[in-house]
């Protein structure tokens, strides 16, 4: 169930695909979002993801009622939605050069699109892969609109139920989406490992056969290093330089350092993972001579009877297992015997 993203494959077998979110990071200057793009690459990303949005894409010019956000605990209470897109958005004649210090660097680049005139420019410039939004993951229209591209398709299902997130996978699936990846997500900000369930992952990956990940806006790394060992494939985290810095998504974004923690101990996780394996491994295969076995504590001259207190249990594993302490004991020594020799069938 691979899935090839430009020269990057992802799937169980390759190690997973961290992609670093700048959304809104960028604070609306060019320059910081190309340091953005750098950081990402020195701290190990995959790929760098931007939002392709304006204000007008995403709602109404009006600054009140429905479109005032007053939720008391919301990062952005007291803003329009108008005005937060309107800061947050990243220009669209941005694009081609994030995308192009992305590519200098060894990393993919692509986008979030909100609306079907966002995945018309998108394709103008050739991304590789399309990402939806949890917010937009009803959003049949624009479903639609990128599955027929024939892209691959990552899609975030936050607050999707199962019929819904069935309606979506059906509709993508019948306009041309031959290659899709949900990613399990919490729509709050920050959201909290309580609120996480990644035990949907696997659940979710039988349930739709498709490769599974997380879009994570849990603090820290210990989420999405969980995340692998469910069977997460893609990692999405959004990224800054500094928190400190401001800008709408800071509070909830990894800092340089820590995404560079996470693309470390995630490769480890991936690892670790493994196959299904019993007995020792090649690696394991001198320390078998350290487990327990049968020698004999006591000299026993030949022709003896021997008894317990000939034989110990100990290390090293040279002799006999010690399940055979009760076939041994009362059998007449076939030779004489030395203390701190270990016992083996020719000894009787």
């Amino acid at each position: 169930m691979s899935i090839q993203i430009g020269n990057r494959w992802i799937g169980k077998e390759h190690k997973p695909f961290l992609i670093a979110e700048m959304s809104g990071n960028h604070n609306q200057s060019l320059e910081r979002a190309l340091a953005i793009v750098e950081a990402a690459a020195a701290a190990g990303a995959d790929a760098i993801k931007l939002q392709t949005y304006t204000a007008d894409t995403m709602t109404l010019d009006i600054h009140e009622g429905d479109f005032f956000i007053e939720d008391p605990n919301s990062l952005w209470k007291g803003e329009s939605l108008y005005n937060l897109y309107k800061e947050a958005y990243t220009p669209w004649e941005w694009h081609e050069a994030i995308f192009a210090r992305a590519n200098e660097l060894g990393m993919i680049a692509f986008s979030t699109p909100f609306d079907e005139t966002a995945v018309d420019f998108l394709e103008t410039l050739n991304v590789p892969a399309y990402k939806i939004a949890s917010f937009e993951n009803t959003d049949i229209q624009l479903i639609r609109k990128v599955s027929a591209t024939g892209k691959p398709l990552i899609i975030s299902t936050g607050m999707a139920t199962i019929a819904e997130i069935d309606e979506t996978v059906r509709e993508a699936r019948k306009a041309g989406a031959s290659h899709i990846i949900l990613l399990k997500c919490t729509s709050t900000y920050p959201a909290t490992p309580e609120n996480t369930n990644l035990s949907t992952l696997p659940h979710m990956s039988q349930l739709f056969q498709c490769s599974v990940g997380l879009s994570d806006h849990t603090m820290g790394i210990g989420v999405a290093v969980a995340a692998i060992a469910q069977g997460a494939v893609v990692v999405e985290k959004h990224f800054t330089l500094r928190r400190s810095d401001g800008g709408v998504d800071s509070a909830f974004s990894m800092e340089p350092e820590e995404f560079a923690l996470l693309t470390h101990e995630s490769l480890q996780a991936w690892q670790a993972l493994g196959a299904i394996k019993y007995g020792a491994t090649e690696a394991e295969t001198a320390s078998l001579k350290h487990r327990r076995s049968l020698y004999f504590a006591r000299d026993a001259a030949q022709g003896e009877i021997i008894s317990r207190e000939h034989l110990k249990a100990i290390r090293p594993g040279l002799g006999l297992p010690t399940k055979y302490l009760d076939h041994v004991i009362g059998k007449r020594a076939s030779k004489s015997i030395r203390k701190g020799e270990a016992v083996t069938w020719d000894c009787f």
